[in-house]
């Protein structure tokens, strides 16, 4: 009985999701118009960060509660999953159109991001001011964005003009965002408990997969409505935001150690963004068939897990 409860939450979700992902790239278009910035910027920005709140929410509770290992999977498995089965999936559905600051500023800075991680998980620890270099890293960033704004190209130009309900439909999909993104890993939690699934596992796919829900939600919205920019640019933004700000404070809060399996993961995080990149240059979009090789690497990873 209790597993049917979840199931029907898990739906509730999922509805919560998609009409707060559609809310959130309507409204975020006409905010990026009137703050005379790109959908790029945004979606790296404003929309990156409130999808990202989910993995900031776990990984901040699991470093107070003493759970560091757990910290760091959910924002490797996270990020690893953004890339795989959301970018992936969704360039399956539709091919995603990038751009040259997309591939050469954008990538480049979360391929520097990746090998920075390795760096400081060598000793299997992220010490209190290596979470200050990245926090500080991710603020320099975000102030050059803002500084720099971009011109908003022609195609971007939403169909109605900007309105102060747009300001509270954001949040308004923020929130629905948020909190089925929460309610969706709890429910699924109970499942893969109940399915005699390791916690291990659970947090590296599932626990991973559902705080990775928003920014499937918002980026399979954005590219099916022909909002490239906000797609594409919310996944690589989560990832920044996840390696840079959640890991950052969460070292602040407690040193982050990790088991030394955990390194391997890693290591094909970095290898993914890599690929990413190689695959947004080439052509300049993300095609089917590349898509389709994300997805499978993702698989692949996935049955390595719950193998192990």
């Amino acid at each position: 009985m209790n597993t049917l409860y979840d199931i029907l939450i898990i739906i509730a979700c999922i509805a919560a999701l998609w009409y707060g992902a559609l809310l959130v790239v309507e409204s975020a278009s006409k905010i990026a118009l009137k703050l005379g910035i790109s959908e790029l910027v945004i979606g790296l920005t404003i929309v990156a960060f409130g999808t990202s709140a989910p993995e900031f929410a776990v990984t901040i509770s699991a470093a107070i509660k003493g759970q560091e290992s757990m910290s760091v999977a959910n924002i490797v498995g996270s990020n690893i999953f953004n890339l795989g089965f959301i970018l992936g999936g969704v360039a399956i559905i539709h091919p995603i159109i990038t751009t040259r600051k997309l591939v050469w500023r954008d990538g480049l800075i979360l391929i520097g991001t990746s090998f920075l991680l390795i760096l400081f998980l060598y000793d299997l620890t992220i010490e209190w001011y290596e979470g200050i270099i990245l926090i500080t890293t991710l603020t320099a960033y975000l102030i050059f964005l803002f500084y720099k704004k971009e011109v908003i190209e022609e195609e971007e130009m939403p169909e109605d003009e900007f309105r102060w309900t747009d300001t509270l439909r954001f949040l308004g999909g923020l929130t629905l965002i948020l909190s089925g993104g929460h309610f969706f890993v709890d429910s699924a939690t109970h499942i893969a408990v109940a399915l005699g699934v390791s916690t291990w596992v659970i947090g590296v796919t599932i626990v991973a997969a559902g705080t990775s829900a928003p920014e499937l939600a918002t980026s399979l919205t954005a590219v099916i409505k022909g909002k490239h920019g906000i797609s594409a640019g919310n996944l690589i933004g989560s990832d920044l935001y996840n390696l840079l700000g959640v890991l950052g404070i969460a070292a602040i809060i407690r040193p982050l150690t990790v088991e030394s399996t955990a390194y391997s993961s890693i290591f094909l995080l970095s290898g993914m963004v890599i690929l990413v990149v190689i695959f947004m240059r080439s052509g300049w979009k993300i095609s089917r068939t590349e898509g389709a090789v994300l997805v499978i690497i993702n698989l692949i990873r996935w049955t390595l897990d719950f193998m192990g």
